[in-house]
């Protein structure tokens, strides 16, 4: 496995404005200069830096915490396929729109993958489509029950508990929101969560120019999605970048009467970006990032010890083919 060298790794303050931008990705550079005690013209020039050559992009994400944790209807896929036609299977699902997210492991034979689908539906992909592709040597899928966590709520642990309190926006209330995800919007403001999907730190005035709506309108509304939390960000970074090399999956088989307890606890853990109760045997799913394979020995051993998990199997991602805003 390639491992991050050390002229790769970020520098401390990059890292730190990318954990800003994680708090709130529209944060203002004067607002994460008074935060964390620098310049604001020199954060200027570092935002600008990172977002101009892409190493890091702050986008609208499509997919926002269900009420109480449901399921907005995902099917994790494990398949593995004949040595030498890996690279042919992943490009013909990174090519569908259905399927946000593919890893590959470092088996070599092995593709995570996460498809959209209706919760309950007989999907084609799975039912039809990989089974009779002659590559593919088997296929597990598991559907998501509950979320415990999601990639865009992962926060890189460079930043004081008082940093992050006062660079996160202030809680929403609960008035303003409806429907099974909270996530209600008209016309107006879907075009403006359209504006901003892929570049979510646009300015208002350019959002205003390529909708046509009034600059005024545009940042009241915009302004008004923040607070309601209906305009959530995500970071998008290599990991790799932040020091994190080692990226690993976790099927975890949990009694059920610990279940909901092991799900809180993998979504409190800063290593891990993504925790969700499943059905199948391995019925907690998790992925997480570390500095090192002693770090991910640390965790198996000790960090999930009393947590009722009966069983772990454990892979090691060796190239993340597709990362969609989740």
């Amino acid at each position: 496995m390639a491992y991050a060298s050390a002229d790769s790794v970020l520098s401390l303050l990059d890292q730190r404005l990318v954990a800003a931008l994680q708090c709130d990705g529209r944060i203002t550079a004067e607002r994460a200069a008074h935060a964390l005690g620098v310049a604001a013209a020199t954060v200027r020039r570092r935002l600008h830096a990172l977002t101009a050559d892409g190493t890091v992009r702050v986008v609208i994400s499509p997919v926002a915490r269900p009420r109480n944790g449901g399921s907005a209807g995902a099917l994790f896929l494990r398949i593995r396929v004949l040595r030498g036609k890996l690279d042919t299977i992943v490009a013909a699902l990174a090519a569908r729109e259905d399927i946000p997210f593919i890893d590959v492991s470092a088996a070599g034979d092995e593709i995570f993958a996460v498809a959209r689908t209706e919760p309950g539906s007989r999907d084609p992909l799975v039912f039809r489509q990989l089974p009779s592709t002659q590559a593919v040597t088997s296929l597990e899928s598991a559907t998501v029950l509950h979320v415990f966590r999601l990639t865009s709520e992962w926060r890189h642990q460079v930043l004081t508990a008082s940093e992050r309190a006062a660079l996160s926006p202030p809680e929403p209330s609960a008035s303003g929101t409806s429907g099974p995800y909270g996530i209600d919007t008209d016309p107006l403001e879907q075009s403006l969560i359209d504006a901003l999907t892929p570049d979510a730190r646009l300015p208002a005035a350019t959002v205003a120019a390529r909708t046509g709506h009034p600059e005024t309108t545009v940042r009241r509304r915009i302004a008004q999605l923040a607070a309601q939390a209906r305009l959530i960000t995500q970071v998008l970074i290599d990991p790799r970048k932040l020091g994190l090399p080692i990226e690993a999956k976790l099927l975890l088989h949990v009694a059920p009467d610990h279940l909901a307890a092991a799900g809180r606890a993998m979504a409190d853990h800063p290593s891990v970006h993504g925790a969700f109760a499943t059905s199948g045997p391995s019925n907690l799913h998790a992925a997480a990032y570390f500095p090192d394979l002693t770090a991910l020995y640390g965790f198996l051993s000790r960090d999930l010890v009393g947590l009722g998990i009966t069983q772990v199997e454990t892979a090691i991602v060796s190239r993340a083919a597709k990362r969609a805003p989740r």
